[in-house]
């Protein structure tokens, strides 16, 4: 992973923290609950224990763009006529969408449809 790709995950990781995003550590789900953007690490619970790992280590699982639902595309629409480009894309990273292209990239991977629960 170069160290452009390392900066654009951390990034993207660092906005998605409060909506409590998982990844994938080793073949194993990681929730994430802080980051260590000084030595780009990733720390959270895995399984028993809680540790931090290198950010190349981890791939977060997010959604594809294409996943959008109905009620979502209403949603964004609404906010496409009065919301702001920040909402928009608060939009995006608490509905764990992949707006970045990471999927794509092998930054990130395509999380299963019941892993994340929107309300």
């Amino acid at each position: 992973m170069t160290q452009e790709e390392k900066d654009l995950l951390l990034k993207d990781l660092c906005a998605r923290l409060p909506y409590g995003v998982k990844c994938d550590y080793e073949g194993s789900v990681l929730s994430i609950d802080k980051l260590d953007v000084t030595n780009k690490e990733v720390c959270g619970n895995l399984i028993a224990w809680y540790d931090a790992w290198p950010v190349e280590k981890c791939k977060p699982y997010l959604r594809p763009m294409s996943s959008i639902t109905e009620e979502e595309k209403n949603d964004l629409f609404q906010l496409m006529g009065r919301g702001t480009d920040i909402e928009r894309i608060d939009f995006y990273i608490s509905h764990y969408f992949d707006y970045r292209g990471l999927i794509p990239m092998g930054l990130a991977l395509e999380a299963p449809e019941d892993m994340y629960k929107i309300d």
